[in-house]
């Protein structure tokens, strides 16, 4: 069993959303980079006395979805992508922590998109533990992981003339959280 990193006690540790960011990037035809991001997130870190004995569960309202792009922003919640209508949430769910060091570490769970559910691995860093200026408790954490969003029925897509995708099956997904300790 591996020991918590310095600083990070047991509990119940909140997603803080104001200081938080739930960020993906896709490939555009091929040449370019797509950000966005979703807006409304929720979610908590219950720490246990060690990292293997810690679970996490998250969630994102898609309707909060933005790319800076409203036309965009509206096809990514139609059918073609999340279907937003009929799949509100994106949702994470852990199954297991593996640590790698002192602070890093894999965080393995259920992501579930459009409905559907598959296994995914973030690449998990811890970023330390501080006293907020409303002298809250507040501890860091940045996680990534990529996934194909076809696994999660997300087909539509558009051959351009080069043979090029107009966007990439592989998404890369990053977190950065700030958890303030309940």
């Amino acid at each position: 069993m591996t020991a918590l990193p310095q600083g990070l006690t047991a509990g119940t540790w909140n997603i803080d959303p104001v200081h938080s960011e739930f960020t993906f990037t896709a490939r555009h035809a091929g040449v370019s980079k797509v950000r966005g991001q979703f807006e409304d997130i929720a979610g908590s870190v219950n720490v246990g006395e060690t990292l293997e004995d810690s679970s996490a569960t998250a969630e994102a309202d898609v309707e909060s979805i933005t790319t800076r792009n409203p036309q965009r922003d509206g096809h990514l919640k139609s059918a073609d992508f999340f279907e937003s209508e009929k799949n509100p949430k994106l949702t994470f769910k852990s199954t297991a922590v593996k640590a790698k060091s002192d602070e890093e570490f894999d965080l393995v769970g259920e992501l579930t998109m459009r409905g559907v559910t598959k296994e995914v691995a973030f690449a998990a860093e811890f970023n330390g533990v501080a006293t907020d200026p409303n002298g809250n408790q507040v501890a860091g954490l940045s996680a990534a992981t990529t996934v194909d969003r076809k696994d999660y029925g997300m087909e539509f897509n558009a051959v351009l003339g080069g043979g090029e995708l107009l966007v990439s099956n592989k998404i890369k997904i990053a977190l950065e959280l700030e958890l303030v300790k309940a």
